[in-house]
């Protein structure tokens, strides 16, 4: 990305059987501000911007920045379908169309082709029945980049992360370790600084148990690990404020007083973000070496075909992509 020339996002179309390619169809209709590379089939792009109404102008990418793009234009490394794809019937045959999609954006975004990748919703179960194991976008990027990541859902009046992504909530108490926690608060706080610009994060971290433990009356997981640890990294001079209950976390009154959160669990903070901004909240990726947001929805496969789906999500992507990106490359 330079003055003179657009940043150039990598999206990937996501399950070809799900809404993915009519959203990415919809976000080229636009005057989006980016050089917008469509990682996908060609002929489904053309398919998909059919469905939507999008007279849609199909270029072969040729890896070299441009300075303007015209609305409804958009250039596409083209990746072949296992199978034709039927709307709404995620075909495993197209497991692997799927993840070459990842894995060409990924490697693009490490040799310094594309700015950032944006991604579309995938559905892992077909991957899984195509006969690759995969458990997620954000599993498959840190492994190929080798890099420790953490999941961050953002949205314009908040962001939330995790320590715990998709366990069973039996099995969050014995996972949320000191070791886990400083792994984790160190990577939101650099990303912090490094992606989104902020001189001094502050994160608000909150308590495993109702009112934070109750000083131990209602569990002592806050006591014995989260406390000990957070009074170390303060030490140090880490930011933080908590363990905080969850149920007073998010009010008006305090956001003010943090630039993100850690939460234990995945249904401890999702909740309170998606119910206030399901339509603007990116799934973001910290931790890796380039800029990975995402959609925050499934492939909405009842919705596939039919052109109604909504790009509001994918459109808060982009954008945030192309913030992080000038972010992380300014001194």
């Amino acid at each position: 990305m330079t003055a003179t020339t657009l940043p150039r996002l990598a999206v990937t179309a996501g399950e070809p059987a799900g809404v993915g390619p009519e959203l990415v169809a919809r976000l080229a209709a636009s005057d989006f501000p980016a050089d917008l590379v469509a990682i996908t089939d060609r002929a489904l792009l053309a398919r998909s911007a059919a469905v939507t109404g999008v007279a849609l102008q199909i270029i072969d990418d040729d890896g070299h920045r441009i300075a303007t793009r015209t609305p409804g234009s958009i250039r596409v490394r083209h990746v072949p379908l296992g199978a034709p794809e039927a709307w709404g019937h995620p075909d495993p045959r197209n497991a692997r169309h799927v993840l070459d999609m990842l894995a060409l954006a990924a490697d693009g975004c490490v040799s310094g082709e594309f700015d950032a990748v944006v991604t579309g919703p995938v559905q892992k179960s077909s991957i899984n029945e195509g006969g690759v194991p995969f458990s997620g976008h954000t599993e498959f990027f840190a492994e190929r980049a080798a890099a420790d990541v953490v999941m961050m859902l953002a949205s314009p009046e908040l962001r939330v992360t995790l320590a715990t992504t998709h366990l069973p909530l039996s099995a969050v108490p014995s996972a949320v370790t000191p070791e886990l926690l400083e792994r984790t608060l160190r990577i939101v706080a650099r990303s912090l600084l490094r992606d989104f610009g902020i001189a001094r994060p502050r994160i608000a971290v909150l308590g495993l148990n109702p009112h934070a433990g109750e000083g131990g009356h209602m569990g002592r997981e806050e006591l014995d690990t989260i406390i000990p640890l957070l009074d170390r990294l303060r030490d140090e001079g880490m930011e933080l404020l908590g363990p905080l209950p969850a149920d007073t976390a998010f009010v008006p009154a305090m956001r003010h007083r943090y630039d993100a959160v850690l939460a234990m669990y995945h249904d401890q903070a999702l909740p309170v973000l998606k119910s206030e901004a399901f339509d603007r909240t990116v799934n973001v990726t910290l931790g890796l070496p380039y800029i990975r947001t995402s959609v925050d929805h499934g492939t909405a496969l009842d919705l596939a075909g039919t052109g109604r789906a909504d790009p509001a999500s994918l459109f808060a992507a982009a954008r945030l992509a192309i913030d992080l990106a000038r972010h992380r490359v300014t001194p």
